[in-house]
């Protein structure tokens, strides 16, 4: 299948982590989601995630590695790839962004929301 998902992360504690290229970000405790997407095996990269051993090659293994952080849900539908910025606009609305956060590959300002909200978020998924 392929579709966009959304990860629901909760951070423990207020923590900073070195992300990549971005360089060290703070995070304060709460409530996050990540915007994400695949053309091929969405299962697979929904497991992929799941996993704490993986070789780091997005921003979100960056985060999700950190012992503090952990997903708690897991929100996927069938769509194509344009959707992903799509969704990412629409979390804008109610969500706090992470700036240039895993959108490497487009020109939106982030894919890494603080929410407080998850039944918002939730609805977005109401097929």
């Amino acid at each position: 299948m392929k579709g966009i998902y959304c990860l629901i992360i909760k951070i423990q504690k207020n923590v900073s982590v070195i992300i990549g290229r971005l360089g060290k970000i703070k995070f304060e405790k709460g409530y996050y989601t990540y915007v994400g997407s695949a053309q091929n095996n969405l299962e697979k990269r929904i497991e992929r995630h799941l996993r704490k051993n993986k070789k780091k090659f997005w921003h979100i293994d960056y985060l999700l590695e950190n012992p503090n952080v952990e997903i708690k849900e897991v929100l996927s539908k069938k769509a194509s790839k344009t959707k992903e910025c799509e969704m990412a606009r629409k979390i804008r609305s109610f969500g706090v962004p992470v700036k240039n956060f895993g959108c490497s590959d487009c020109n939106c300002e982030s894919h890494l929301f603080k929410i407080n909200d998850i039944k918002q978020l939730k609805s977005l998924f109401i097929i």
